[in-house]
């Protein structure tokens, strides 16, 4: 019996929802610090340990999914990250940092690479038709997760403590894991939906192949590969160092209130969430290669209006734009992936993409701190991600002029195959 894959998309969600509630680690930076005596630069370090391994390990275990199925990897991914939650109540209980890292940032990093890929390389397999709309609802999920964390731990934090905290949701999260991983499984070798089947018979549709079908060996070997890692760098860099000091480079460059400023941090989380479901969807349309050439375009603009701009409301919109080419670009990777290299390895050539998650997380927040302290503005940071955002411009029109050769090629030679087993 076939699986109904819009309930494997829902598994995938509740699956993101989870690992994407670590996205709230700033609501328990304070009560620990208050509550521990540990320095705010210590319990942040955890935070920087998840994230660096969530990336890194997506790309070490992306085989490791290839090889066990979505649903074990995801099952792993279940237990590595409610442990890694529930033992961050234990280190809080007997005053141990290094358990703190050890389980908070070691445990539930390895938790969250793994359960990124999962269910994101499967709906990709399920969704031929929707690849966009399949990877966004999922990646929507991740960036919800930390919407709904944040007021039930700041909540529970203040009834039962930090630790019994810890508790809850670590159980909360394995739970929901457990039941997304129970669910989802890859559909059989060629399988297409009933309706794009109908319309692929009666001609409405064409059945549009992907460029290649390669092992994660054979696609880390090709420019096309290189292409996009260089373009995700630079939009996850350039995202990432927007959300890292929105709130005082908006108090600085246009005069925005500390309230004003802390309600734009909230609406970013707003378009993080909705450009990652809405870029998405728009590719189905318009396509992969076209959505990346518009996120630069947005983005160089926005970068050169920014030094200029004195209105704080073009000033917070320009930067919510930003931040929704940010979302837009983890959510249309897998799908742009697929297009590329096919469906054989996906999870593990999404795994090796996602190492720019982790590199841009370090480089877009040391590249604007370093340009901060030596100029003592924000002004000159825009126009250095403007000249890395046209990089990245001029390498998505090279990469979406190539996969447009490569096209034209191999319809010519299957058209040519066509007319010689014809005659």
């Amino acid at each position: 019996m076939t699986k109904n894959r819009w309930l494997i998309a829902l598994s995938a969600i509740a699956i993101h929802l989870s690992i994407g509630g670590a996205y709230a680690y700033s609501v328990y930076k304070k009560p620990i610090v208050e509550a521990m005596g540990w320095s705010e630069t210590e319990v942040t370090l955890a935070f920087t340990i998840m994230m660096a391994l969530a990336g890194t390990s997506a790309a070490f275990f992306g085989k490791f999914v290839e090889k066990n199925g979505p649903r074990k990897s995801a099952m792993v991914a279940a237990v590595l990250f409610g442990l890694g939650q529930a033992g961050s109540g234990v280190a809080i209980m007997i005053d141990s940092l290094p358990l703190y890292l050890l389980t908070y940032g070691f445990l539930s990093g390895l938790g969250m690479g793994i359960g990124y890929i999962s269910p994101v390389s499967t709906l990709v397999k399920w969704f031929p038709d929707r690849r966009g709309l399949a990877t966004g609802m999922a990646v929507l999920g991740f960036g919800a997760g930390a919407l709904i964390t944040a007021p039930v731990a700041a909540s529970l934090m203040q009834s039962v403590g930090i630790s019994t905290t810890y508790y809850i949701l670590g159980a909360g999260y394995f739970i929901l894991m457990f039941l997304g991983a129970s669910y989802i499984a890859p559909p059989k070798a060629g399988w297409i939906p009933e309706g794009m089947k109908q319309d692929i018979e009666s001609g409405k549709k064409e059945l549009k192949k992907d460029l290649r079908q390669s092992t994660a060996k054979e696609a880390v070997r090709t420019k096309h590969f290189w292409m996009l890692w260089f373009m995700k760098l630079i939009n996850t860099s350039a995202g990432i160092m927007m959300i890292s000091v929105a709130s005082p480079m908006a108090q600085d460059v246009v005069g925005l209130s500390v309230a004003g400023a802390a309600t734009l941090v909230g609406i970013m989380g707003i378009f993080n969430g909705g450009g990652r479901l809405g870029w998405a969807a728009a590719s189905d349309y318009i396509g992969r290669p076209n959505v990346f050439v518009i996120f630069f375009i947005i983005q160089i603009a926005a970068f050169l209006l920014l030094p200029t701009t004195t209105n704080s409301l073009l000033f917070q919109g320009l930067i919510l734009l930003v931040v929704s080419c940010y979302g837009g670009g983890f959510s249309n990777l897998p799908a742009f992936a697929g297009d590329l290299f096919g469906t054989k390895e996906i999870g593990a050539i999404h795994g090796y993409l996602l190492t720019t998650w982790s590199l841009g997380g370090v480089c877009g927040p040391m590249l604007v701190t370093y340009i901060r302290e030596s100029t003592n503005s924000y002004i000159p940071v825009f126009y250095v991600f403007a000249v890395l955002i046209t990089i990245a411009f001029v390498i998505s029109i090279m990469l979406r002029l190539d996969i447009k050769k490569m096209r034209n090629a191999q319809e010519q030679q299957g058209f040519k195959a066509t007319v010689e087993k014809i005659s």
